[in-house]
């Protein structure tokens, strides 16, 4: 009998502490989408304490910070996604504007070819990427 209580005690306890999980992500985007860019800072850190392989998190860390004007951590956050992630478009989009707005042109042309090989939704970003680099190699022929 103690061992059935015991055994419902820690499945009760995981399903709470997955709940709790969902929740912090869950508000944290609710207070992004609000403007409530410190609140949702803090929820983003406290889901990824809880679930340390939650790229959703990362990435809208990296929109925070790059909202505040932190490019390092932008930039941890973004490449942090995409190390759990590597098929993030919107994190691989962020990276490559953070290059191009570096001048880091040969990085940034790099990227948008893995870009086009990932991409699904976000495809139309592309011809941007390639206007912003052929912008590039026009100023830099002249």
């Amino acid at each position: 009998m103690r061992f059935l209580i015991l055994i419902f005690t820690f499945i009760s306890f995981s399903l709470f502490a997955k709940a709790n999980e969902k929740n912090f992500f869950l508000e944290a985007k609710d207070l992004f989408d609000k403007e409530k860019y410190e609140d949702s800072k803090f929820l983003f850190h406290r889901n990824i304490v809880y679930n340390p392989k939650d790229s959703a998190s990362y990435l809208y860390l990296a929109k925070i910070f790059k909202i505040e004007e932190d490019k390092r951590q932008e930039e941890k956050n973004i490449k942090t996604t995409l190390l759990l992630d590597p098929k993030n478009e919107e994190a691989m989009f962020l990276l490559i504007d953070m290059e191009l707005e570096r001048s880091n042109f040969s990085k940034a042309d790099e990227l948008s070819k893995d870009f086009k090989k990932i991409c699904v939704d976000m495809c139309e970003k592309i011809a941007s990427i390639e206007s912003r680099l052929k912008d590039f190699e026009r100023k830099d022929a002249s």
